[in-house]
């Protein structure tokens, strides 16, 4: 399945880490992957039902690579 998030609220999105960096959609293994990825931390936050869930206790830490 693909994120579909609203253009406008993305552009408004932050991380919750302390770097507030801005979210991309997807992960960096999967483009197309019902998550937002932190640009900053790499956590990728899941997007259930179209709503994204910005907890750090959902997150998914960054793969090591």
């Amino acid at each position: 399945m693909t994120t579909v998030v609203d253009a406008k609220l993305l552009e408004i999105l932050a991380c919750p880490c302390p770097a507030h960096a801005p979210l991309t959609p997807g992960t960096p293994e999967d483009p197309r992957a019902d998550f937002l990825t932190c640009t900053a931390c790499g956590r990728s936050f899941p997007v259930r039902e179209g709503i994204p869930v910005l907890l750090l206790d959902e997150a998914v830490p960054p793969t090591a690579g």
